[in-house]
């Protein structure tokens, strides 16, 4: 099997719960390089990879076709045009970029190159929102008038020694979690014609935004749907995580994916039902079935994240078609400045 030797940027949270085990697990790569700027973390887990000190010795690493930018945000950039001169190609955390133009620098740049950019957009393969499109591919709720996405987290404190809490390597939470429900959003009813949004920092001594309520207006595909985002880190009682709402009927969903959750805890992805949420937190579907009234759980779908690099696997080596494809993301960087614009201004922008 001609496996894709893998390079990963960096060995902390994001490497060891949303990357190693997809990577580690997935005959179809090698975990070829780890950067480890001064530990030895990941030796116990994967003796097989080679550990690096720079990124400067991962691009050169002998053989590696593929190179992960899971480093802070401020890094993306220039560690991914670095990787893509250096004839890698790349996946890059999100958010992708911190604007338009550095996002469109790249995409052009591994265009010359021939080269893949994905961004790791992995929560379009969780469960709630593999659920969530069947529910709408089903037309369960006649025709939509109202989605509401909402990411709850409850840390009433500034986690000490972390730069997305400083704000000096970028942070924040419209760029973190506003990547993945801008992009979900996006992935459901395309892109907005306008954005309103109210972005604050409502934590004592907070540095960065952490909480935001952004309203995606007229969507392209559903121009008729109301959609509304939010996220804060003062949500101690939580609130749905998604709230549908039909001529026909409503669906309301509590509980986040499990697999985050599973993969702090070090379960991997080849362990047996992962992905799959327990019956406890399926939403519930409240419609009318041949003139009765019907208001029960609706199974969810399991998710995988590890659908995500499968399906590298394939574009790389098939040619499939790339389903987090960079130029597309694109449009996530566009929406966030905007609603960082219409924050400013306190006026609906247009895009």
């Amino acid at each position: 099997m001609d496996k894709i030797k893998t390079g990963l940027a960096a060995y902390g949270m994001s490497g060891q719960v949303f990357h190693v085990p997809f990577l580690s697990t997935n005959p179809h790569f090698e975990l070829t390089a780890i950067t480890e700027r001064s530990k030895d973390l990941s030796r116990a887990k994967y003796p097989e990879a080679r550990i690096v000190r720079s990124f400067e010795e991962l691009i050169n690493t002998d053989g590696l076709e593929l190179v992960v930018i899971n480093t802070p945000d401020s890094t993306h950039y220039e560690y991914a045009r670095r990787a893509l001169q250096a004839g890698k190609h790349v996946v890059v955390e999100k958010p992708f970029t911190s604007t338009v133009e550095e996002g469109e620098a790249l995409v052009a740049l591994a265009a010359e190159k021939g080269l893949t950019l994905s961004v790791y957009q992995n929560r379009r393969w969780g469960s709630d929102f593999l659920t969530v499109k069947e529910v709408l591919s089903k037309g369960l709720l006649g025709h939509l008038v109202e989605f509401e996405s909402t990411f709850p987290r409850y840390r009433n404190f500034i986690k000490p020694n972390t730069w997305k809490e400083t704000g000096e390597s970028g942070g924040g939470l419209t760029y973190n979690l506003g990547s993945h429900l801008i992009d979900q959003a996006v992935q459901l009813f395309g892109m907005p014609a306008f954005v309103f949004a109210d972005i604050a920092t409502l934590r004592a001594g907070g540095k960065v935004d952490d909480y935001f309520v952004i309203h995606l207006l007229q969507p392209f595909q559903a121009p008729e749907v109301k959609i509304t985002l939010k996220a804060s880190y003062l949500m101690c009682e939580n609130e749905p995580r998604f709230v549908l709402h039909g001529r026909e009927g409503s669906y309301v969903k509590y509980g986040l994916d499990p697999k985050e959750a599973d993969l702090t805890k070090g379960l991997l992805p080849d362990t047996p039902h992962w992905g799959e949420e327990d019956k406890s937190i399926w939403g519930m579907l409240h419609t009318e079935r041949n003139g009765e009234v019907v208001r029960e759980p609706y199974p969810s779908l399991p998710g995988n994240y590890g659908a995500f690099y499968e399906n590298i696997y394939r574009h790389i080596r098939q040619g499939e078609p790339l389903q987090s494809d960079a130029r597309e993301v694109i449009g996530v960087i566009r929406l966030i400045e905007a609603v960082l614009e219409s924050n400013a201004t306190r006026k609906v922008i247009a895009l």
